[in-house]
């Protein structure tokens, strides 16, 4: 495994390959027992991963608790990233669905409350990353929110604020404002696939020094293969929010990614993780695993040699002359005049 260190703290080195907790405390992937769950996140430390992204929504706080059932000693041995911003503690107290959003509240507040529930769910003293869950403009550009923040870390309690932009594709305004507010990273959405409007930040995240974390590598699956047409996945998964033309124009393009395979062993899930990575701003990326032969797969994306600027040449190329005409009209991009802050159930 390799690791990087995120420019605005070098002390937080991270794995460049992390472990979305989502997919072993929520509903939505399959996984339905705890003993898989640990069995799985247990297994992703022992191959080199020391870097766990959570949220406190995820299963009402089960994917903080879990990642203390899972490792109960040697804190200082891993990164624990977790969001906050969603009420879980009042009103309809049932685990979202798909992209369905609970209120949000981000009052200092409620802010220093949710940071307290997570440091007791997570048995730990301080949080490495602490991310503010999809906020719009009106919570970024708040100065109650970010001085609550940096009181937060000058007590111990957290070490850095980083902002996940979502909860889908677009938020670029969001992105741009919230670097502004010097957070040690953004979190967003960026792959071979869906490679705008999150492309545009690249620049500012150098000149700035901010990290940034990129989750949904694979697509929702059309780069790892398990998903070959939406009439494979269940009403349950959250993954049915795609669109049926968008997964089928995905999958057509396919094969236009077979030059990076050819002449060796690489799958285009590794190619996955690579094409993230190759951005220097990216610190970590954040497959879904559901299996520990999806742990084996992505962790080896070290086994092969890095793409190389021919090869980010003619997948840029491909892009701009194809996917993206293909693939952008069939995806509305998130912002907060589309979706502002939810605020009631």
């Amino acid at each position: 495994m390799n690791y990087r260190a995120f420019p605005k703290n070098k002390k937080i080195l991270v794995s460049e390959v992390g472990f979305g907790v989502w997919t072993v405390s929520t509903n939505w992937w399959g996984i339905k027992d705890k003993k898989t769950s640990i069995d799985l996140l247990r297994y992703a430390s022992e191959k080199g991963i020391n870097f766990f992204d959570t949220a406190d929504v995820y299963g009402l706080g089960v994917g903080e608790t879990i990642l203390a059932e899972a490792f109960t000693k040697s804190r200082d041995k891993r990164i624990y990233a977790t969001k906050f911003g969603y009420d879980i503690k009042s009103g309809a107290l049932q685990e979202r669905t798909g992209h369905t959003e609970l209120p949000q509240k981000f009052t200092a507040k409620d802010i220093r409350y949710s940071c307290e529930q997570s440091l007791r769910r997570l048995k730990t003293d301080y949080i490495d990353i602490y991310q503010l869950h999809n906020p719009r403009i009106d919570f970024i550009d708040n100065d109650e929110v970010i001085d609550t923040l940096n009181s937060l870390i000058k007590e111990g309690k957290i070490r850095s604020f980083a902002m996940a932009l979502g909860p889908d594709i677009g938020w670029l305004k969001e992105g741009l404002m919230a670097i502004d507010k010097d957070p040690l990273a953004l979190h967003i959405i960026y792959n071979l696939l869906e490679q705008e409007p999150m492309s545009s930040l690249f620049d500012k995240a150098a000149e700035t020094s901010t990290g940034l974390m990129v989750r949904v590598p694979h697509a929702s699956g059309l780069l790892d293969g398990s998903i070959k047409d939406k009439s494979s996945l269940t009403k349950s998964d959250h993954r049915n929010h795609r669109k049926n033309l968008w997964i089928k124009s995905g999958l057509d393009v396919m094969n236009d990614f077979n030059f990076l395979l050819e002449n060796n062993n690489k799958t285009i899930g590794q190619v996955a993780i690579q094409f993230p990575l190759s951005e220097k701003t990216v610190c970590s990326v954040f497959p879904n695993f559901t299996s520990k032969s999806e742990i084996d797969e992505f962790t080896s994306y070290t086994d092969f040699k890095e793409l190389s600027q021919n090869e980010l040449d003619k997948i840029k190329s491909l892009w701009t002359s194809k996917h993206s005409k293909l693939l952008n009209k069939l995806v509305s991009l998130g912002n907060s005049e589309l979706k502002p802050t939810p605020k009631k159930y």
